[in-house]
């Protein structure tokens, strides 16, 4: 979903509500909250987000002013609704007729919110703890006074940013309202994270994930099989696997690696110098990053459709065997099976492998083979194209 609202700048002056191009997918229903824009590092070969925009901070009283902004349609909102908070549609109809123009996307913002149970907020854009921790800190307590029963406050951060931030005040940002951090771990090889500019490593990620737990907030890592291509796969994931043992984070969150047009990776791609895993090739990485993850009580995610294997998820270690054997199965197919599978879950028709046992499922799946003269041989050419569509 684009959440991106145009915006212009005026000297000086505060210009209009503002929503950034991307959440993660577990932020689905938190209200967004846009403290800066883009990417203060916007170097990483394999992220297409960010690429030909200025990094910039939003002056704090402009946040602000969105804030208030919220809370005066949520406040609205709420004295429209029914004991059991429900709204009947036509009385939202008339009062969106008697929104302003220029506050249209914080009314739709407001509303999105309202239906999604105003329980979480999200901070974007790509770094927010990039801010002067007191800016920050302020920030969050504005949050807390306006929205005094949000449960959860989430943002994006870089490990190298969090490295530098020190522990005192890293706890109170914590103790302001900050409750979840999301970090781009991506790879724990340092190898991986050289070549596409991640402009972390290894030490850092392990450095700047103990930090964040030692806060008290809870942490999602990220971790991007494919990354390190067929001929770092290995590393990439056993090196992994070894950060977050160390780490311990609450959430690990797959992320497949896509390559879509015009980013530095997909150049390197098309030219020779990065050779890309195909879905068994991935499949293997995961089985081996899987079975490396030892000692943690972490819950692995798989919440994104670019992943082949939405089941690969769990609590470790009672869930660990369990995605082994999903992994294991896939790898022991018949080829032409694999292909199904690898069509069927692209296309949305399966979940699940079991889910090629309904003769519905199926069906659709091998008619997509059918009609798009997709074989084992093609079939990962093919779906590169179709997983573009999903960054």
């Amino acid at each position: 979903m684009d959440l991106t609202f145009e915006h212009i700048d005026r000297p000086g002056g505060y210009s209009g509500f503002e929503q950034g191009p991307v959440r993660p997918p577990s932020e689905a229903y938190s209200l967004l909250i846009r403290i800066t824009r883009n990417c203060p590092w916007n170097q990483c070969t394999f992220c297409p987000i960010y690429k030909g925009k200025k990094f910039s901070f939003r002056p704090v009283a402009h946040v602000k002013q969105d804030i208030d902004l919220v809370c005066k349609y949520v406040d609205t909102l709420c004295g429209l609704s029914d004991e059991s908070g429900r709204i009947d549609r036509s009385r939202i109809q008339l009062v969106a007729e008697t929104v302003d123009c220029h506050e249209m996307p914080v009314f739709q913002a407001a509303l999105h919110w309202f239906s999604g149970g105003m329980r979480s907020i999200f901070l974007q854009d790509a770094n927010s703890l990039i801010l002067k921790p007191v800016d920050l800190i302020d920030l969050l307590s504005h949050l807390k006074r306006r929205f005094p029963w949000v449960e959860r406050i989430t943002s994006y951060a870089r490990s190298h940013t969090v490295a530098r931030i020190p522990e005192e005040d890293l706890r109170a940002i914590r103790e302001a309202g900050l409750d979840r951090i999301h970090i781009g771990l991506e790879s724990g090889s340092d190898q991986v994270l050289k070549r596409v500019k991640k402009g972390a490593s290894k030490k850092q990620h392990v450095e700047a994930g103990i930090k964040v737990k030692k806060a008290g907030m809870e942490l999602s890592e990220y971790v991007m099989p494919g990354l390190g291509g067929k001929d770092l796969s290995r590393s990439h994931a056993i090196e992994t696997a070894d950060a977050l043992n160390r780490i311990d984070p609450d959430f690990i969150r797959l992320r497949s690696l896509a390559i879509p047009d015009g980013i530095p990776l997909f150049e390197d791609w098309t030219k020779g110098r990065f050779n890309k895993c195909t879905d068994l090739d991935m499949a293997e990485e995961i089985l081996l990053f899987v079975e490396a993850l030892n000692g943690i009580a972490s819950t692995i995610k798989s919440d994104h459709i670019l992943n082949l294997f939405e089941e690969i998820e769990g609590n470790l270690p009672d869930d660990k065997e369990r995605m082994i054997e999903v992994l294991k199965t896939f790898l022991a197919m018949d080829p032409r099976e694999q292909c199904i599978y690898q069509v069927g879950r692209r296309a949305g028709f399966f979940s699940r492998l079991t889910d090629m046992q309904s003769p519905v499922r199926r069906a659709r799946a091998e008619n997509v083979c059918q009609q798009l003269r997709i074989t084992p041989e093609n079939v990962d050419r093919t779906l590169s194209e179709l997983m573009k569509r999903f960054i």
